[in-house]
């Protein structure tokens, strides 16, 4: 069955937001921001408030991730998540539960190496929902999926990960290599404001951020605006 949003029929948005291959190969609607990725905590008001300090800080997506086991904490974080997200016109992607996903109605799901099949997903949340991929350093596996339909890459870590620190290396010339695949690009793993300009320019159209991001919500905030200016057009040059 699908998602509520299918039923509707009204996908333009979300497909827009998602720079599939059929839009993005005319170079339209390609997503461009910082993605921000939770922390696992038991502190729902902590979660929430650190949500909305990287939206008003600027993040244009937002990852709930919660690898724990006590699924009524996790609906109820995601809902706040996914209500914070829609007041400052951001997705809301979950972390590799697509029932989760499904239940409150996100704008998609991210699936890792070992977290169900891209088919699956998308019969389960519809043809307008964002699917993306892990893809690691493999550039053949980033071509596979997508083929088989993902909506965004994600390739990583790029640097040391405190995050996941067994991660292998991916070198910055993957993203040229992928570009040509007409979907958007993410750039994950110890992504700083230093170091993550440097990863744009290369083609990433979103930066993944976690540990540069877990801060009490005064100083995620302003973390936050760091990475989104890495996104402003150099001085006289209009936004695209």
């Amino acid at each position: 069955m699908p998602s509520k949003r299918s039923e509707s029929g009204d996908k333009t948005g979300i497909l827009a937001a998602s720079g599939r291959a059929r839009q993005t190969a005319a170079g339209a609607h390609r997503p461009s921001g910082l993605y921000a990725i939770s922390s696992e905590t038991r502190d729902d008001d902590a979660l929430a408030g650190w949500a909305e300090a990287v939206l008003s800080g600027g993040a244009v997506w937002l990852q709930y991730r919660d690898k724990g086991r006590d699924p009524a904490r996790r609906l109820a974080q995601a809902r706040r998540l996914l209500a914070a997200c829609r007041r400052h016109g951001a997705r809301l992607i979950v972390n590799d539960d697509v029932a989760l996903a499904r239940a409150i109605d996100a704008d998609g799901v991210h699936l890792g190496r070992d977290d169900g099949d891209l088919a699956t997903a998308r019969a389960a949340l519809g043809a307008g929902a964002l699917i993306g991929v892990s893809c690691y350093a493999d550039l053949a596996r980033a071509q596979r999926l997508a083929a088989q339909g993902a909506d965004y890459l994600a390739f990583g870590a790029f640097h040391a990960s405190p995050t996941k620190p067994a991660a292998g290396v991916a070198g910055v010339g993957l993203l040229a290599a992928a570009r040509p695949l007409g979907l958007p690009l993410v750039a994950i793993g110890g992504i700083t404001p230093d170091n993550g300009g440097a990863l744009v320019r290369a083609g990433a159209d979103l930066l993944a951020v976690v540990s540069g991001l877990a801060f009490p919500p005064a100083l995620a905030a302003a973390a936050a605006r760091r990475y989104a200016d890495l996104f402003a057009p150099p001085p006289g040059i209009p936004p695209q």
